[in-house]
């Protein structure tokens, strides 16, 4: 199980890379399909994925270098999958609850297939990260 989940969370690089693009070229991002296109979602919406992915630069970048630590059998990955994974499952549910509530209150948060891809990564982000906090308190305990 140690061994597919560092896989899981290598796989991650993805997503960190995703973010990078955006932070360095929003537009190219939206292009590539990273963001949701202008005219797609309220101005706010962009702004606030902007901001996002600042700050995930800061972050998710833990959990990736987690499973590297995993597959060396570093003696410290447990913390940084702990830590890694409780900065996944946070952004997950964090970024699903805040485009739900855009949504509510009737801003456009993109197209229909923009809308389900983004909370399938917010599902998935949360599901790894939950993946993470676990693998992390079994090798603890």
């Amino acid at each position: 199980m140690r061994v597919a989940a560092a896989v899981v969370f290598l796989l991650m690089w993805i997503v960190y890379l995703g973010q990078a693009v955006s932070v360095v070229d929003f537009g190219l991002a939206q292009r590539l399909g990273l963001q949701e296109r202008p005219g797609t979602v309220d101005p706010l919406v962009s702004r606030l994925e902007l901001g996002t992915a600042r700050w995930d630069l800061l972050t998710l970048w833990t959990l990736p270098i987690a499973g590297i630590l995993m597959l060396a059998n570093a003696s410290w990955w447990p913390y940084l999958a702990l830590i890694g994974g409780g900065a996944y499952l946070d952004a997950g549910g964090r970024e699903a609850v805040k485009v739900l509530g855009i949504r509510s209150q009737g801003l456009p948060v993109g197209v229909p297939k923009e809308f389900r891809l983004a909370m399938g990564m917010f599902a998935l982000l949360a599901a790894v990260g939950a993946l993470g906090v676990l693998v992390g308190l079994i090798e603890l305990l």
